[in-house]
């Protein structure tokens, strides 16, 4: 990549300080005498490439998170660069240089998902830093591409760092979190993705971190991310960012004080206006032409080692051809990630997958035939897309009849109804389900109750949720439904975790589907009737109400997330079941003692008991009973998921790096010290929750550590 540098240099060079400005917002000028193309840096792809017309829509990120499914991740992502690739190429030529046909990506979202109210939680995987980090690595490296001359795509890590809400105040609040939170859970999956994986670019966040706005953050942006990760790339603010540093943060009092702020700690490129201001900046002396030209070195590096100035003939990637946007393979990979994604919560007496004994299915809710639904946020759009009413239509055997009726809305304010009004739907989705064998409600959340700021209309916090239950008018259906006497599979569609409470006893299955992409009919019908056996876990806890857990606003870890809370949940995270039944057994590790400093090997046999094929994720947790500093309750450690036939068995090993074994310090330092380590291995936590949920028993292992006291370097 060094040539990139050196071309961009040169470049630069002949830049004069207004055009070298104009190359530091995110829609840049073209600099005509210099061969200079506009360019607009803002490009999305959370889970398929978006706001850029027809695309495949893959499972949101927190569906994804829930496959626990590394190599599954890293095609999609896959697909994902390569349509975007074909629609940069295909635009660029058309001199389309509009925002969403870029090579910039400003994903993926590896904030933790700490707290189950925040709206974007969807768009995250989830609330554990190891998988996020491991997530979050894999989706860099797979649409940053692996050839050694020219990146595939640029990748972008966000929000940096210590964000997640409240969304109503993200553009003034100060999120004050401990040196020991800060690198035990809001850094390491950031590093991660950016040190390990090799990130390019990373996005600063809208809020302060411990009284400094992110996007002007010395410690985040200098100290942590250039000086201690040794990052190269550029740093790119959130769209008006910037501009609130003087508006809302109150730090400074211009916008050329909060573009001077920025831009000499370590901001290189500003989404947004405030950057417009850097010429008079200069005049007024805050800042240098040298910061001014180092950045837009930085960035130019990045458009030279996507190609974007060398024929096309010499670029790899500029070879994929249009065909790829929305093809038959992505569609099929995207009800692949789908059927992964899906979890089984409950199956009291074997009842799924359904039998010949289901002569009329009544499916009912609100999600069972709402498109919308399918796509979360950040989305593109799908040719085609297959709701949960026809998916089970279009898979149900021949002589099933399959009746439909919505029974309520999302809520009941919807389109300004009030509950009385909303159960006008109640007597015909009765009759249905009286008439029916089995009962199959649809509901959850949609995308209007939660996500970003300025795109959840139908939310009570500006994209936060203010409760975690079903919405009460779903509930009140639900309860008509039970009293029916039929068998009733409660199927929850949500980018967060929604909370039950008697529908944990009363529902005869349970399952969970994540904004599941354009094939989340067609994944839910396969697994009503046993195409597959689902195997996706929870990668969040779900709590018992609001009540279990901390403000949204306090940034301590205290109480929060399968690390720390100290009280049982209603599903724990990790959790999931399926069809067949999981044994573990002959668990040992290479080395059952090691010094400070040294990794661990540990395997053991999983065995298929059951009578169907499926999926297993392997899980291996780590905790201390004793320790000098607090430690979380457990972490995960490491994870696989496996295929098993009936009756198939294998032994499945994994390596914990020293890194895992830490401790941190109160004052952010990592270290590890002599001491037992407990490990366990299965397909759940090592929890009696698991177990009476009816996860397969986990096998439990023991760690010794010895010698001194080890320091890691972050």
């Amino acid at each position: 990549m060094s040539t990139h540098r050196e071309r961009a240099r040169e470049l630069v060079s002949q830049m004069t300080l207004k055009e070298k400005t104009s190359q530091l917002l995110h829609n840049a000028s073209a600099i005509e005498r210099l061969g200079v193309p506009a360019y607009n840096w803002w490009n999305e792809c959370l889970h398929g490439v978006g706001r850029a017309g027809i695309a495949t829509v893959f499972p949101t990120a927190i569906g994804m998170a829930a496959t626990f499914d590394t190599e599954l991740l890293h095609r999609v992502a896959t697909a994902i660069s390569d349509e975007a690739r074909a629609k940069y190429h295909a635009n660029s030529a058309r001199g389309n240089a509009a925002a969403y046909y870029g090579l910039t990506y400003w994903t993926p979202n590896i904030n933790l998902f700490r707290d189950p109210r925040w709206g974007r939680g969807q768009e995250t995987y989830g609330e554990c830093p190891y998988l996020t980090g491991q997530m979050g690595a894999t989706f860099v490296r797979a649409i940053q591409g692996d050839d050694p001359e020219h990146l595939k795509l640029v990748a972008t890590p966000k929000h940096f760092a210590v964000h997640s809400g409240p969304e109503g105040k993200r553009h003034e609040f100060d999120a004050r979190v401990s040196e020991r939170d800060l690198w035990e859970s809001y850094l390491p999956h950031f590093r991660e993705a950016i040190v390990e994986a090799g990130a390019r670019s990373v996005m600063g966040a809208y809020n302060r971190t411990n009284g400094e706005p992110c996007c002007a953050s010395r410690m985040l942006l200098i100290d942590i991310l250039r000086q201690r990760w040794g990052f190269d790339g550029y740093v790119v603010s959130d769209c008006g960012a910037i501009e609130d540093i003087h508006k809302n943060h109150k730090v400074t009092n211009s916008f050329e004080e909060s573009a001077a702020l920025a831009l000499r700690n370590g901001c290189e490129l500003n989404c947004g206006c405030a950057y417009a201001h850097l010429l008079s900046a200069v005049e007024k002396g805050l800042i240098g032409e040298v910061e001014i030209t180092l950045a837009v070195e930085r960035c130019m590096e990045a458009r030279f080692a996507l190609g974007m100035f060398d024929p096309p003939e010499k670029v790899k990637w500029a070879q994929i051809p249009y065909d790829v946007v929305d093809c038959e393979e992505h569609r099929a990979l995207s009800v692949e990630a789908a059927r992964r994604s899906l979890m089984l919560l409950k199956n009291d007496g074997g009842l799924l997958p359904l039998g010949d004994w289901v002569n009329r299915i009544a499916v009912i809710g609100p999600n069972a035939h709402h498109p919308a639904s399918l796509l979360g946020n950040y989305n593109g759009i799908p040719s085609r897309s297959v709701t949960p009413l026809e998916g089970i239509r279009e898979r149900a055997p021949i002589d099933v009849v399959v009746d439909y009726q919505i029974g309520c809305w999302h809520q009941a304010r919807d389109y300004n109804l009030h509950v009385e009004d909303t159960k006008m739907f109640f007597p015909e989705a009765m009759i249905a389900a009286e008439r029916a064998d089995v009962v199959v409600f649809v509901g959850g959340l949609k995308p209007a109750m939660e996500g970003e700021e300025w795109d959840a209309a139908h939310s009570d916090a500006d994209g936060d949720r203010t409760e975690l239950m079903l919405p009460s008018i779903q509930r009140t259906m639900l309860a008509q439904l039970i009293k029916t006497g039929k068998p009733v599979i409660l199927v929850i569609m949500s980018g967060s975790a929604v909370t039950l409470g008697w529908e944990c006893e009363s529902m005869a299955a349970i399952i969970q589907q994540y904004y599941p992409g354009q094939e989340g009919g067609t994944a839910l019908a396969g697994a009503l009737f046993g195409d597959f056996s689902p195997a996706g876990r929870l990668p969040l806890t779900v709590y018992k109400g609001l009540d279990q857990f901390p403000p949204i606003e306090d940034y301590s870890m205290e109480g929060r997330t399968y690390r720390f809370l100290r009280e049982e949940p209603v599903y724990p995270f990790g959790f999931g079941l399926s069809y067949t039944r999981f044994a573990y057994s002959n668990a040992q590790l290479q080395h059952p003692e090691i010094r400070t400093g040294d990794g661990a090997t540990l395997s053991a046999m999983v065995e298929n008991t059951g009578e169907h094929a499926s999926d297993e994720v392997v899980q291996v947790y780590a905790w201390r009973t004793e320790a000098p500093v607090r430690v979380p309750v457990r972490q995960l450690v490491g994870f696989r998921r496996i295929y098993l036939a009936a009756g198939e068995s294998r032994r499945v090993e994994f390596h914990i790096s020293p890194r895992q074994l830490a401790m941190i310090d109160d004052d952010g330092r990592s270290f590890i010290v002599a001491g037992d380590v407990h490990l366990s291995v299965g397909g759940s936590q090592p929890d009696d929750l698991s177990r009476r949920l009816g996860a397969a028993p986990v096998a439990q292992l023991k760690l010794t550590i010895t010698g001194e006291r080890v320091d890691l370097p972050w």
